[in-house]
């Protein structure tokens, strides 16, 4: 059976800003490397086949810190791994999005992608995992609207916020996905005590 790891690629500045990156590219921080490096040195003891990141830079360049320190495959990049479009309201905080649009402003048609375009992309790349990947384990490198998004329509949302460098495992049964494990970040437990 396949394992799917999807892992939230590393902190940003505009994460820490509390901007909405969207598909906008921006670079991991200092931080973002750091939280990188230590989940690779937790991966490197886990089995794991190989590394598929989304095309964005903070995606990709946290994959391929993961695959440096793991010695798991970076295999390639998938754009269809990439964040949910937001359109007009990318590289906005959330006061001045609300001061643009109003607190309604999700509801409001800003050139954001559709959940069922989002669902799309997700359902396509699923199919091509299961056949090219069939019994192996592979870490997805995403961004947190669009794993949320799958878990949520895979109905595996949860109320906590997905952090950055979260691991969450989803093992493939006869019946669908299967949750084996949520926002995990035991390999910052060092850094935060």
């Amino acid at each position: 059976m396949t394992t799917i790891g999807f892992i939230r690629h590393g902190s940003t500045e505009w994460n820490r800003l509390g901007k909405l990156q969207g598909q906008l590219d921006t670079d991991l921080t200092d931080e973002g490397q750091e939280q990188a490096r230590l989940l690779g040195v937790r991966l490197a003891q886990e089995a794991w086949d190989g590394i598929i990141s989304s095309d964005l830079t903070r995606a990709r360049e946290t994959g391929e810190i993961v695959s440096k320190l793991s010695g798991i495959p970076f295999l390639r990049t998938d754009k269809r791994l990439r964040e949910r479009r937001y359109g007009q309201a990318e590289g906005t905080t959330v006061a001045e999005r609300e001061e643009r649009w109003g607190p309604d402003w999700k509801l409001q048609e800003l050139g954001q992608e559709s959940d069922d375009d989002l669902w799309a992309r997700w359902s396509e790349l699923e199919a091509e995992l299961l056949k090219d990947y069939p019994d192996k384990n592979i870490l997805l490198i995403s961004h947190g609207g669009f794993i949320v998004q799958v878990l949520r329509v895979l109905r595996m949302d949860s109320e906590d916020y997905l952090q950055n460098t979260s691991l969450t495992i989803l093992l493939r049964r006869e019946t669908g996905w299967d949750l084996q494990l949520y926002n995990c970040l035991n390999h910052l437990q060092s850094v935060t005590e």
